[in-house]
């Protein structure tokens, strides 16, 4: 089952968006950052415009994910339909400010202050189900 070019537009723009929300990022901060207009930003969002290679590229570096962030979830269109039914059951989660917060204010830590940070939120889970 092969995905229509419109549909991956469609899949681009969300991961753009999320990245850019999860970053904290206005359409306006990341539109200047890659040199284009906001509203240029909103129609990628959307999937109403096609992001080139060279745009993607910037993009990538402006988020600082590499380019094959974008294309997560693509090879697969069953797993990306059943992430598109959990975000619909599963957004407002992240649609809570003290998500983003959370998850913003982790990424601000250097690397091994967040694995140990990880590792303590798994604990305070009860973390030896992994073990099972």
């Amino acid at each position: 089952m092969s995905m229509g070019n419109d549909s991956i537009d469609v899949h681009l723009g969300k991961r753009l968006r999320r990245r850019r929300r999860l970053l904290g990022l206005t359409q306006q901060q990341l539109a200047g950052s890659v040199g284009v207009r906001f509203q240029q930003i909103q129609k990628y969002e959307c999937g109403a415009n096609r992001i080139s290679a060279a745009r993607l590229w910037q993009l990538s570096e402006a988020l600082e994910v590499p380019v094959g962030y974008f294309y997560d979830g693509l090879s697969d269109a069953e797993r990306t339909q059943q992430r598109a039914e959990e975000n619909e059951s599963g957004g407002e989660m992240f649609a809570r400010k003290e998500t983003l917060d959370l998850i913003r204010a982790y990424y601000q830590l250097g690397e091994r202050p967040r694995r140990r940070l990880l590792d303590l939120a798994k604990s305070l889970n009860g973390g030896d189900h992994e073990a099972a």
